[in-house]
């Protein structure tokens, strides 16, 4: 719970520095005193959006800062969570807001993100203000309130697991059935494209291949003279009647054997042009097998050609340049071809999933409805006590449970809650037929009951009383009274009654000051003369008479 709030710079208030008491407690002032200011700072500790303008001028920054009593409330896992340290007894939360609009938030003097702040101060802080009322116009708040009642996280839990599996696939299956009618309605072209390609086989490399080819063939008869007159000056057959080449390397080299024993350094290349009269005679028997094999062919020459122009025009179709692109292209069709079998066995896997998950989720949602139907029974009868206790004796109430024809988000369920002031008029949906007090008196009864289950340790009301009065007004502190009577919960309550002010174990009243030009919004916890004083003037009004006191010490001797 909240044991102590620092307020510096923050609209009107320049310092607060005030402790706060476990059990019930009342927060008075008069309108515009600074109530909401306060409650805009705790807004700040809640993680809301940080505004410089709320900064006091000529003030650099604005800090707010709770010190909150976590002990007994198990919150250990929301600080591992975060990794943050852990004090099994004590929370700071503390948020500054610089003046050119920069914020940063603390936990237990660590820096955190908003977001983790929000998260932990959710956990120890909740202010109803008056416009919470509206959230009783909503169905998923009529459902939370049923499921808190029922108490059945981890079933719902689950549930909501199982549904994001099934929204998850459904994204997944919608996805891969407008890829694959998208595919589809290429099949025919891509198969007339592979077709084209398969009987046509490029092979690696054929392009150079081809086309050296064609010019060997196109130049057969010019290669085949070349051929043979190197043949023959290698081989002395040039018909001149001069030795050949081969023949004069082995004249030589006998020379050189002739002069070795009086010359010996000319061994050495002797030896080395036998080497190559050797190699010579090999390049000779090859080009004489050369000559014998080159032929014009114009058959064979047009029989390239055709290969290669239709090669030529298979690559500037695709937009490639050589055969193995051809190739590569040739695969990706494949692929492409073997992947819609594939994507059909996909959606047919998604589509068994969506199924099984379905089935598993439509078992959940079915035991949560039984559990909502039986917290509803209970949501009804404790929301129609604390209705009766608050003046409504022939008030009808019912939490009305019915199912949607489809899964939802949390489940099957869809929760109405049915009001009617009076016993001659049949129940109508809450939001159609509630004044504004009764919708208070409704909010304050769902709180009481759901502040059991959820142990939040401190709730703060502001002016939930609107639109009521009197004996109500008694009736609703009453209850506020009894939700703070556990010394785990502290409920504070501001508020414009006196029989709601007369009922708490502590008062504070907020009001404001001139000091120095300005004006400054100051607390203080006041003391029993004080609340007296205090409890007529909002008896009274500005004058207070003897018989307002009178009736102050009445109201405050009936708590």
């Amino acid at each position: 719970m909240l044991k102590h709030l620092t307020i510096n710079n923050y609209v009107l208030i320049e310092k607060l520095d005030i402790d706060l008491q476990p059990g019930f407690s009342v927060m008075t002032g008069e309108t515009g005193a600074g109530k909401s200011i306060i409650l805009g700072a705790l807004g700040l500790l809640m993680g809301q959006r940080a505004d410089s303008g709320s900064i006091m001028p000529g003030a650099a920054k604005c800090t707010v800062e709770g010190i909150f009593d976590i002990e007994g409330y198990a919150m250990q896992d929301i600080f591992e969570e975060n990794e943050l340290d852990y004090e099994s007894t004590e929370c700071i939360l503390r948020r500054e807001v610089a003046a050119n609009g920069k914020s940063r938030a603390f936990v237990n003097d660590s820096p955190v993100n908003v977001s983790v702040l929000r998260q932990i101060a959710l956990r120890l802080l909740d202010i109803h203000s008056q416009h919470s009322n509206l959230l009783l116009e909503n169905p998923a708040f009529q459902l939370g309130i049923v499921d808190t009642v029922a108490d059945h996280s981890d079933l719902l839990g689950k549930y909501c697991e199982v549904y994001a599996r099934i929204t998850e696939a459904r994204r997944q299956l919608r996805e891969a059935e407008e890829n694959l009618a998208k595919r589809q309605s290429d099949e025919d072209y891509l198969r007339y494209q592979l077709d084209q390609l398969d009987e046509f086989k490029p092979q690696p490399g054929e392009d150079e291949e081809l086309r050296q080819l064609q010019s060997a063939l196109s130049h057969a008869e010019d290669i085949k003279i070349a051929l043979s007159g190197i043949d023959a000056l290698l081989n002395g057959s040039d018909g001149e009647g001069g030795a050949g080449a081969i023949e004069v390397l082995r004249r030589s080299g006998q020379t050189m054997q002739q002069i070795t024993r009086v010359y010996p350094s000319i061994e050495d290349y002797m030896n080395r042009l036998e080497s190559v009269v050797i190699e010579v005679r090999d390049i000779a028997g090859d080009i004489s097998s050369l000559a014998e094999d080159v032929e014009y062919n114009p058959a064979r020459l047009q029989q390239v050609t055709e290969r290669l122009d239709n090669l030529f025009s298979l690559e500037q179709k695709h937009h490639v340049s050589s055969s193995e692109e051809l190739i590569a292209l040739a695969e990706n069709i494949r692929s492409q071809l073997a992947s819609l079998a594939d994507s059909e066995d996909n959606i047919q896997v998604l589509r068994q999933q969506i199924a099984i998950d379905t089935e598993q989720a439509s078992k959940l949602a079915e035991k949560l409805s039984v559990n909502r139907t039986k917290a509803a029974k209970q949501v009804e009868k404790l929301v129609k006590e604390a209705l009766v206790a608050m003046d409504m004796p022939a008030v009808l109430f019912n939490a009305e449970v019915s199912k949607a024809d489809k899964l939802l988000p949390s489940g099957q369920d869809l929760v109405t809650f049915l009001f009617s002031a009076n016993k001659s008029m049949a129940p109508r949906p809450l939001a159609d037929v509630a004044s504004g007090g009764e919708m208070s008196r409704v909010m304050l009864a769902l709180k009481a009951l759901t502040s059991k289950q959820t142990h939040l340790p401190t709730i703060i009301f502001d002016e939930i009383d609107t639109g009521v009065s009197g004996k109500v007004a008694s009736s609703m502190a009453q209850i506020m009274a009894q939700m703070s009577s556990g010394a785990s919960q502290q409920v504070l309550a501001i508020t414009h009654l006196p029989q709601i002010a007369a009922k708490g174990n502590v008062h504070y009243f907020v009001y404001k000051e001139d000091e120095g030009g300005r004006t400054l919004t100051r607390i203080r916890q006041l003391d029993p003369e004080q609340r007296i004083t205090e409890l007529a003037h909002m008896l009274s009004g500005s004058t207070v008479t003897e018989a307002a006191m009178e009736n102050a010490r009445q109201l405050l001797s009936e708590v």
